[in-house]
């Protein structure tokens, strides 16, 4: 029981030493990875969209 108590102290004093992001800095970044999934997820859907043309265009023939 001893070890349990002391580990938890132990994460509480690492946690202390954190530095947190502000609120400010949390909406920013949520925002950005956000705007670069959609940017991902455009390109990768063009991709196999033209893709998909060739392969249909290729097969035609």
């Amino acid at each position: 029981m001893n070890q349990a108590i002391n580990f938890f102290k132990e994460v509480y004093q690492e946690l202390v030493k954190v530095a947190w992001p502000t609120r400010e800095q949390i909406i920013r970044y949520t925002i950005l990875v956000i705007l670069v999934a959609v940017a991902v997820g455009l390109f990768l859907g063009g991709l196999d969209y033209v893709l998909t043309l060739m392969t249909s265009f290729l097969l035609r023939k």
